[in-house]
């Protein structure tokens, strides 16, 4: 996980699909062109021994080709979105258009497309000569080979983009990242902070409105060697107005270290799964919301959702490394996850929207009731209390005695 601004948005970047089918498309270039200035370090009358004569036609045939198969592409790319926005939840589409499988593949069409045309332009202008024809066939070769191999895992990928349980599956393994990342650092790495401010602190405002979606840990760690200590009030996927308190400083803060506050916590329009444990669960519970919907009427789909939200809870109880590291931000306080939150974030809205289903009320109840198992006492309360919340939801929608006394004896506590 990125600790700095540059850092998260280099992780950004790199996870747009534009950004990597232009450095394919660069690659794809630089390739062509480089046969001209290469060209000449082949023996003489190589062209003819390797049978150099018959690029021209293989480029235009992956030149027409390349172009097509982008194309099919990004319409089934486009497809793919569209279809998880509909049957799952729209804040799932940032994580399809991060795929490293589709990027990839696109990026890889795209650059095999520009690597012919520049191809076919230079051989039409003279530019490579006997040798450098020789060098851009064995360049040709090697694309295509790069480009059957794509298409190969293109077309294992293509049957699952877009579907319920492959935009589930995503969801869940962001939603683990993110939990098991907050366990082995809590606070991220830095001291836990109380509820309150501290006495005598000063506070530092926000400046602006949005989601908190990434903190920049190193500058706000020197911010706070410079303020005396630095103690946030608010962590990644809380909602900021303008005026809202970020943190308070036991030093009194000028403008310049307002200012380096402000910038080390960033605000966007949505929120993000990387800092933000939270809204994965948030997430996967809006999948299973939307199956237990009446136009879609899924339970079973729900029944799964359930099952990957008790994966995720494992991920943040036993992490597979040891937990409570010395901080590695000594001067700043930042507040833990409540696992109350956590909680009600994730069964809250299945318990409202599946009250009526006897089956997936059931699957919730003993979900709830594993939480302590998995995450001992500090999980007790949150899920008995939310067992009790879920109850009487089921209560006051299902009808039958016998289906309610069996709920009751699922329930924890």
């Amino acid at each position: 996980m990125a600790t700095t601004r540059w850092g998260w948005l280099a992780g950004r970047l790199w996870g747009r699909l534009w950004f990597r089918g232009s450095l394919f498309s660069l690659a794809g270039v630089a390739v062509a062109l480089a046969a001209v200035f290469l060209g000449p370090l082949l023996p003489a009358g190589a062209s003819r021994r390797i049978g150099a004569d018959a690029v021209g036609d293989i480029l235009r045939i992956l030149a027409s080709s390349m172009l097509t198969v982008a194309t099919f592409s990004l319409s089934t790319l486009v497809s793919a979105y569209s279809s998880a926005t509909a049957n799952a939840t729209p804040r799932a589409t940032t994580l399809l258009m991060e795929d490293s499988t589709a990027q990839n593949a696109l990026g890889t069409f795209i650059g095999a497309f520009l690597f012919s045309l520049v191809g076919l332009i230079a051989l039409s202008t003279g530019l490579y000569g006997e040798e450098g024809r020789s060098l851009l066939f064995l360049a040709t070769l090697a694309v295509v080979a790069v480009v059957v191999l794509t298409l190969l895992r293109w077309i294992d990928r293509l049957p699952r983009m877009g579907r319920v349980a492959e935009t589930m599956e995503r969801v869940e393994e962001a939603a683990i990242a993110a939990l098991r990342e907050a366990a082995l650092a809590p606070s991220f790495g830095a001291a836990p902070a109380p509820p309150g401010p501290p006495p005598g602190a000063h506070p530092i405002r926000a400046a602006g409105n949005g989601y908190i979606v990434h903190l920049d840990l190193e500058a706000l760690e020197r911010a706070g060697e410079r303020l005396g200590g630095l103690q946030l009030r608010l962590v990644p996927g809380k909602l900021v107005h303008r005026g809202a308190v970020l943190a308070w400083s036991r030093e009194v803060p000028d403008g310049a270290a307002e200012a380096a506050v402000r910038d080390a916590v960033l605000l966007g329009r949505d929120r993000s799964f990387g800092q933000d444990p939270r809204f994965g669960l948030l997430v996967l519970a809006e999948i299973g919301s939307r199956a237990l919907s009446d136009g879609i009427n899924d339970a079973g789909t729900a029944i799964r959702v359930l099952a990957g939200g008790l994966r995720a809870f494992d991920a943040w109880a036993n992490p597979g490394e040891a937990r409570g590291e010395a901080a590695r931000y000594p001067h700043l306080a930042i507040p833990a996850l409540d696992p109350a939150e956590l909680v009600a974030d994730f069964f809250r809205p299945l318990a409202r929207d599946g009250a009526g289903n006897p089956d997936v009320m059931a699957r919730l109840l003993k979900s709830l009731a594993a939480l302590p198992e998995l995450g001992g006492e500090g999980l007790r309360g949150p899920a008995e209390a939310e067992a009790r919340r879920a109850l009487a939801l089921a209560e006051a929608a299902i009808a039958l005695p016998e289906e309610l006394e069996a709920l009751r004896r699922l329930a924890p506590g």
